[in-house]
């Protein structure tokens, strides 16, 4: 579901209701490639250019941001912190939202720029504009032109937008780039604006739902389908006074129900029947709470998705490379199971050196060891002792290989082991202090100041967040903690826990360590009621890589038994007096 233009204007008349003129900008961030929260005293304005979550809305979560801000989200801060707004428009209802400010230049100048934010599905876009000048001074995207193609630099060609058989410059291949004269998305003034008080009794208007989204200015399909079911003149009618707020919306969620819950599909301004009791229907106290709502879980995944795909990408990278390492040392390996045939080849050529002479090609003599006859090939150019030193040093290197090659696998393996384990952990990250967290694990955080250092215009380098484990209780108010990555499953299972916690972990299966508090249970192995572990337990299986699996199986002992070995990777433990019980992760 898009943001219709319809929407956007009850969006809009909400911002400016909370959001008074002359307000001043107090903060400006960019949490992720796509969004801009402009902070206004207490209000937070989210603007967003994602393909699929496009919208303008005030906020009530606050993002993290990135250690370093994005060169969007700098640009932003030089020309519009500090500045006063003074008007939000729209054209009819496009959907295009702008904000216009009065703001100071670095010399005491007033200088006054806009804000477009332009809700268009996949060429959404947030561009900062020169009132004076009329000129882009940058986009959140810069498009070339060429077919709405997206790029990161000017192109060096400025060739003209593409136009339809109108004449009219389509929106896709509208020039987005700094220093160009701003053009707004193409209007079609043949559609019917809803603003506009005609039209809606005239008979214009066919009952057609392909046709009637053609003949309306930002409308969506479910508004469409309500026209019809509802009846088009009266419906469009109650809209044109919603609209220009002669009555009050009635903001609208259409959500599916499932046994896996409500799945949010749709949204609207106007009151929804045409579902009947086929969808849930949720009324909202104003547009903005809903969009805040509706886009909110969706936004934070795509941002965490974003933050966390490269280091997922190196991750499995890294993972298959290791994986073919592996695999390929194992072949190596299998030849060493030879080695003995040299070794013995070497003495038998030894045994017959008085019957051998300097250019025999072939040696049939008795397997000392197994009585059979074997055939050994001879080098003709070497005498009967340095053929048997051949074989010899053959025996040698294969025996070296196989010492190598053995403890390069078992290096490999644990380090295999450990990667499966950073990489169940990336995966179960809900937050970017998570994957901060395991991007410092790895030695791959980029460097930043050092906390209390100071920044370009005085302010201080806040210092890191630390991160506390997952807490659940249980049924019987007992405490579960959950490490979120190998470097806190150490400090949980050595520092926080005590002996007589008990210590869990998925069997073979990568996953956090998970500590069962045990309060006054003791420290027996039947002082814990069963149904207590097995609780936790379930708990370990969901914070693993079994979590899809409907049979886990789960290791259990008091933290007492575990112990972590000298020189070993973050989270790797041996454990000894262990049970192991199997559980389902879905409870």
């Amino acid at each position: 579901m898009s943001l219709d233009g319809a929407f956007l204007h009850i969006t809009k008349r909400e911002i400016a209701e909370r959001i008074a003129i002359g307000t001043r900008i107090d903060k400006i961030s960019q949490p992720s490639r796509d969004e801009v929260v402009l902070t206004f005293r207490k209000e937070r304005l989210l603007l967003s250019a994602n393909a699929s979550s496009a919208r303008v809305c005030l906020t009530e979560s606050n993002p993290e941001n990135p250690a370093t801000p994005p060169m969007f989200c700098i640009l932003l801060r030089k020309h519009l912190l500090g500045g006063k707004l003074e008007q939000i428009s729209q054209e009819g209802l496009e959907r295009a939202l702008n904000f216009d400010f009065a703001c100071t230049n670095e010399i005491g100048d007033e200088a006054r720029f806009r804000l477009v934010c332009e809700v268009m599905g996949r060429t959404s876009n947030i561009i900062l504009v020169n009132r004076d000048t009329g000129r882009i001074v940058d986009a959140i995207k810069r498009w070339s032109g060429h077919g709405g193609k997206e790029v990161g630099l000017c192109p060096t060609t400025r060739s003209e937008p593409k136009a339809n058989a109108e004449g009219e410059r389509s929106s896709s291949s509208r020039l987005v780039l700094p220093g160009l004269e701003y053009e707004p998305p193409p209007r079609d003034n043949s559609r019917l604006c809803l603003l506009n008080d005609s039209g809606f009794d005239s008979g214009q208007l066919t009952i057609d739902s392909g046709q009637l989204i053609r003949r309306l200015e930002g409308v969506s399909p479910i508004f469409v389908r309500e026209a019809e079911y509802v009846g088009v003149p009266a419906f469009l009618r109650q809209a044109h006074d919603v609209l220009v707020g002669n009555v009050p919306p009635e903001i609208t969620l259409v959500s599916e129900v499932s046994e896996l819950g409500d799945k949010p599909r749709d949204f609207c301004f106007m009151p929804i029947t045409q579902y009947g009791n086929a969808m849930q229907i949720k009324q909202y106290e104003s547009a903005n709470a809903l969009l805040d709502s509706f886009f909110a879980e969706k936004a934070a995944s795509e941002r965490l998705k974003q933050r966390s795909g490269n280091i997922m990408k190196s991750l499995n990278a890294d993972y298959e490379r290791l994986l073919r390492k592996i695999e390929n040392r194992r072949l190596e390996l299998e030849d060493c199971k030879d080695k003995e045939r040299f070794r013995i080849f070497g003495d038998l050529v030894n045994a017959h050196a008085y019957n051998l002479v300097k250019g025999e090609r072939l040696l049939t003599a008795e397997d000392y060891e197994t009585g059979e006859q074997v055939k050994i090939p001879l080098e003709p150019r070497l005498t009967p002792t340095q053929n048997a030193q051949k074989y010899y040093a053959k025996y040698r290197k294969l025996s070296t290989a196989q010492k190598v090659l053995t403890t390069f696998l078992s290096e490999s393996e644990a380090e295999l082991a450990y990667l499966d384990s950073v990489i169940d952990a990336a995966s179960r990250a809900v937050s970017d202090a998570e994957i901060e967290a395991i991007r410092e694990e790895l030695g791959k955080k980029p460097k930043s100041p050092k906390s209390g250092s100071k920044l370009a215009g005085g302010k201080k380098v806040a210092k890191p967040k630390t991160l506390a484990p997952l807490k659940f209780a249980l049924s019987d108010g007992s405490e579960v903690l959950v490490g979120r990555n190998n470097r806190q499953n150490d400090e949980l299972t050595f520092k926080t826990a005590r002996p007589d916690d008990i210590w869990l972990h998925t069997k073979d299966i990568a996953g956090s360590h998970v500590i069962l508090r045990c309060g006054g249970y003791g420290g027996t192995d039947k002082s814990v009621p069963f149904e207590i572990i097995e609780e936790a337990a379930v708990i370990a299986a969901r914070h693993s890589r079994g979590s899809e699996s409907s049979r886990v199986p789960v290791d259990y002992c008091f933290a007492r038994y575990v112990k972590k070995p000298s020189g070993s990777k973050p989270g790797f433990v041996i454990f000894t007096h262990n049970k192991t019980l199997y559980v389902n992760p879905r409870g």
